[in-house]
């Protein structure tokens, strides 16, 4: 049998980054500030992660990442993160001001301190190579496996499942610091990747998505702004 079909074990353990994350925001302020409390929730949940790495076989197929996938996440990762860099362009640069939000601050941000050399593009990749892992393949595949085992119907398991990963996401303590306002942006990414790691199991498609619309934003609004 193949072992990502055997019965999975500890998947409780997607609660932890999600009430670790909660947690944060019930800290007072001052302590909100500390950078290294900005990441407990991420750091929290590589480590739920790597618990139940160590609890079940197969890990590769269970995330979506077995190699003869990667053509499948090249066809569908590419045109998705290509229309979503360009629609999150067309709202950061044109939506947002003429709502009165700010935008400046992007200049002052760490991916805009890091030379494009470095940031283009493999240190996007990685970024986006382990946020996927952590928030569609730890996170929202836990969420489904945690569903089927308590019998919640298919559709709305489904849709809780993508629904919390995807505001997880967005309200990571560093992305709502890092881009305040902007943090928005990551949830409907965010469902949108969900959705497609739902339909196609493969954790490729959510990556390369991620990878190509960051290199997109990142290109233009730093030749714009700068």
């Amino acid at each position: 049998m193949d072992p990502a079909f055997t019965p999975e074990r500890s998947a409780w353990l997607a609660w932890v980054p999600i009430l670790a994350t909660a947690f944060f925001y019930v800290l007072p302020f001052d302590f909100q500030s500390h950078q290294a409390l900005q990441f407990l929730p991420q750091a929290v949940a590589y480590a739920a992660l790597a618990a139940w790495t160590a609890r079940n076989p197969g890990i590769t197929a269970r995330l979506g990442l077995r190699p003869a996938q990667l053509g499948q996440g090249l066809r569908w990762g590419l045109p998705t993160g290509l229309i979503l860099g360009a629609a999150n362009v067309g709202v950061i640069l044109w939506l947002v001001p003429r709502l009165g939000h700010d935008i400046g601050f992007l200049l002052g941000t760490p991916h805009a301190r890091i030379p494009p050399a470095i940031m283009l593009p493999w240190f996007i990749v990685l970024i986006a190579l382990f946020i996927e892992v952590n928030f569609r393949g730890f996170l929202l595949g836990r969420l489904l496996a945690l569903a089927e085992q308590t019998a919640v119907p298919g559709a709305a398991a489904t849709g809780l499942a993508v629904g919390v990963s995807a505001l997880v996401f967005s309200f990571d303590p560093f992305m709502v610091i890092t881009f305040r306002h902007l943090h928005w942006i990551a949830l409907w990414d965010g469902l949108i990747w969900g959705l497609l790691w739902v339909r196609l199991r493969n954790l490729y498609v959510p990556i390369v998505a991620h990878a190509v619309e960051v290199m997109v934003m990142y290109s233009i609004i730093r030749i714009v702004m700068v």
